[in-house]
């Protein structure tokens, strides 16, 4: 198995297997605070920590020249290992990017209503998809949604085998921006909805909510025409928008998720779905 691993000696290419550079040594007398090896490879973005400890299992990771264990407790000065297969396992995970119709959830099949991930077969790939990827079942194989989206809502969903990926978008420190479209209404009013709205309701729902007890982050809110909102988020509470406009008196009459990061929803048609490009980064 030593074999698989980089020599000591080789550069690191970006997105190659990594070997992980020591820090700065904790200062004399100061004891070195340590975390489980996952959490660590995970901080550092190499993996999920689900995958770390997949990896660890198989025997592609090494601390300070040892092979890894399970559970291991490691100072951020170490040095951290992987093994060639691991890459290579890696580079073959897919994010595919889906336009979700309203009536499929986002995760597990609920209520009668299918998961979104049924839609990802070859027939529904569009057409347009430029990627060189080839369509295998084995793809289904652990994609799962970074990110909710309302069954009443469509636009972009993220499904990923990739733990980095998930973590970039849903991890408790992401600080991704999602775009989103939505139409509403405000009491009677369904046409001219801007005209009515009072405009220190709106500061609200740039900042100023809360929900579930906690104060939401701020968000940017701007009219995009007369009966339509453009939200921009940095988080992703359930059904947040909604309740959102519930707390200002506004009712949601519909909702699409247009942005993740750079990613664009563009032209992909709804129910179709596309690789996320070699070169696309959230």
């Amino acid at each position: 198995m030593q074999d698989s691993f980089k020599p000591k000696t080789a550069p690191v290419p970006a997105g190659a297997a990594v070997r992980v550079q020591k820090a700065p040594a904790p200062a004399p007398g100061t004891a070195a605070v340590t975390v489980r090896l996952n959490k660590r490879m995970a901080e550092l973005g190499l993996c999920s920590r689900r995958e770390a400890d997949d990896w660890i299992a198989r025997g592609w990771v090494r601390v300070n020249d040892l092979p890894a264990v399970m559970g291991q407790p490691v100072a951020a000065d170490a040095r951290i290992e992987v093994a060639r297969e691991a890459e290579q396992q890696q580079r073959q995970q897919v994010t595919i990017l889906i336009n979700k119709p309203v009536g499929y959830v986002s995760g597990q099949a609920e209520d009668g209503h299918e998961p979104a991930v049924v839609l990802v077969q070859p027939q529904n790939r569009w057409r347009e998809c430029n990627s060189r990827m080839r369509w295998g079942f084995e793809q289904l194989r652990g994609l799962a949604p970074a990110g909710r989206l309302d069954i009443d809502s469509i636009g972009l969903l993220v499904l990923t085998q990739d733990g980095r990926v998930a973590r970039q978008l849903i991890g408790e420190d992401s600080s991704i921006e999602k775009e989103y479209l939505v139409r509403v209404s405000y009491g009677a009013e369904t046409v001219n909805v801007q005209a009515v709205f009072p405009p220190e309701k709106l500061a609200l729902l740039r900042h100023g909510l809360s929900l579930d007890g906690q104060a939401l982050r701020p968000a940017q809110v701007d009219w995009q025409n007369p009966e339509q909102l453009r939200f921009v988020l940095k988080e992703g509470k359930k059904r947040q928008i909604r309740r959102m406009c519930e707390q200002v008196g506004l009712f949601v009459t519909g909702l699409k998720r247009v942005r993740i990061g750079h990613v664009n929803l563009g032209h992909l048609p709804i129910g179709q779905w596309r690789y996320l490009a070699p070169h696309e980064r959230f």
